[in-house]
């Protein structure tokens, strides 16, 4: 049933996936998660074991190959040992109408579990593998459990994605189907729900799958689930603080670059698995994994810092700085929208020419930036910098900024701007600053490999907000700063420099 003919290819290594959010995982990765698991757990014919998210059915499907050879000691005879493990051990519950035919023929060899070609003969077609129709619970047009937009949702002729293991309706049903009581929960759940009309407001929900899973405390969670936890996302404070916290989290291997796992797909921020073991608390082994190259695993406290440090061999750097107590220069940026929601990115009320009162706006057009002009009125926020030196930091960071692609640029070049002059959302603005020197000063310390590093480690994808700048101290704005001189100032080693010269790529004055 599970086995495959010599050279024939696996179906499950190449099939397309649906979307960034529905990732299709591929069997050597499955395997991977898998692998954190004891060995003892493939030996005991007692566990219940659950996929909440099936997708091609390829977790169940390789657990159950490890199974079969681990329980024959315990269960000799092979058709007695197989329809064990398919009846008794092995539980899904799918995200879509397909991916549940598609886990169906993936794990009984038929769409039809009762049918007549079905490894083990079911009652039901499904299974168990379930999957029924659930509904959201709107509030004021989103889901009150998993943040769905209805507009987005409850389009005629689509599928609703109201994933049934993160909705109370949902879990209730496969409670009456199944049982929730699971001894292992492994899987890769879908990782975001769509974003709105505008493209903004995306929510994540792999927290949600994850949360649930540690609601129903079985003895090992090991699942895969997209990085961006462990500094940034929106959503995810509460989650991440858990997640650090959690010191039953006994092993994480981490991707900065999700093509390592995921060929066909870009998931920003990279790519993680972990284990969870309830019953053997203590301190987690992190492996960071780039390029073919593992470093780990390393055991650490994953609570150390408020965000997490991905790579442990960036650890030392940040000790020495921050043992400086100087203040961060995130005290000095301004949040999001740093002169008011109404200059956007996409900002169109602007001018050519200046109006009698009319204020600079530093702004991009296209791929270039432009310098126009606007009207006061759009101004709403941070009056106080607006007749003020101070300098604008993009956003977002150039190309594939982010980790994604090393040595990294991290951010883009800074705009030195004067008095008289605001913004749009694609920067945010840092200041006051007392003269255009002091401006310059800033402008080079900004543009040290030392600066963008510290910036980098805060920094899970190309977005850069104001919390990003919290590691990096503030300095005196008397000088142009150079990385000789600061890594004298923090007694940076020659190694550690050329660390930090491996992850930064230079940026030209």
């Amino acid at each position: 049933m599970l086995a495959q003919t010599k050279n024939q290819p696996d179906i499950l290594e190449v099939i397309s996936d649906l979307s960034n959010d529905e990732v299709f995982t591929p069997p050597k990765v499955a395997n991977a998660v898998l692998d954190l698991l004891p060995d003892e757990v493939w030996s005991n014919p007692d566990l219940r074991w659950l996929d909440p998210g099936c997708k091609t059915g390829v977790f169940l499907r390789e657990a159950a190959r490890r199974l079969l050879v681990g329980l024959e000691p315990a269960i000799p005879d092979e058709d007695e040992r197989l329809e064990h493990i398919l009846r008794n051990m092995l539980f899904g519950v799918s995200v879509t109408e397909l991916t549940s035919l598609m886990s169906r023929r993936t794990l009984y060899c038929s769409k039809n579990a009762s049918g007549p070609h079905s490894a083990v003969q079911f009652p039901k077609s499904a299974g168990h593998i379930w999957m029924e129709r659930v509904e959201h619970s709107y509030v004021k047009g989103r889901c009150s459990q998993c943040s769905a937009s209805k507009e987005q949702m409850e389009r005629e002729g689509r599928d609703n994605h109201a994933y049934g293991f993160i909705h109370t309706a949902g879990r209730a049903a496969i409670d009456k189907e199944f049982h929730m009581k699971f001894d292992v929960i492994v899987g890769n759940p879908p990782y975001q729900m769509e974003a709105d009309a505008a493209g903004q407001n995306i929510a994540s929900i792999y927290n949600l799958f994850v949360e649930q899973a540690k609601a129903l405390n079985p003895r090992y969670i090991s699942m895969i689930i997209p990085s961006r936890w462990m500094a940034g996302g929106r959503g995810l404070d509460d989650f991440r603080a858990e997640m650090l916290a959690d010191k039953r989290i006994r092993k994480l291997v981490d991707y900065p670059d999700s093509a390592e796992l995921f060929p066909t797909v870009d998931i920003k921020g990279g790519i993680c698995y972990f284990l969870r073991d309830r019953d053997n608390p203590g301190k987690c082994e992190v492996t960071h994994r780039r390029g073919g190259v593992a470093y780990g695993p390393v055991e650490r406290d994953l609570d150390e810092f408020d965000v997490l440090v991905r790579d442990s061999r960036a650890i030392s750097i940040l000790e020495k700085v921050l043992q400086h107590g100087e203040k961060p220069l995130s005290d000095v940026v301004t949040t999001r929208d740093p002169f008011g929601p109404a200059l956007t990115s996409n900002f169109k009320d602007y001018r050519l020419k200046p109006h009698k009162n009319d204020l600079r706006l530093y702004m991009n057009q296209g791929a270039s930036r432009g310098e126009t002009w606007v009207d006061p009125k759009h101004v709403t926020r941070n009056h106080d910098l607006i007749q003020r030196w101070k300098v604008l930091v993009p956003k977002a960071g150039p190309g594939n900024s982010g980790g994604h692609v090393l040595p990294d640029m991290v951010l883009g070049r800074p705009v030195v701007a004067a008095p008289g002059s605001v913004c749009t959302l694609t920067f945010l603005a840092a200041g006051p600053l007392d003269s255009e020197a002091a401006c310059l000063s800033v402008v080079a310390y900004l543009q040290t490999r030392f600066f963008r590093f510290l910036v980098s480690l805060r920094k899970p994808s190309q977005d850069a907000a104001r919390t990003t700048y919290t590691w990096v101290p503030q300095q005196t704005w008397d000088r142009v700063w150079t990385d000789e001189e600061l890594y004298e100032k923090y007694g940076i080693t020659d190694e550690e420099q050329a660390y930090i010269a491996e992850m930064i790529r230079e940026m030209p004055a």
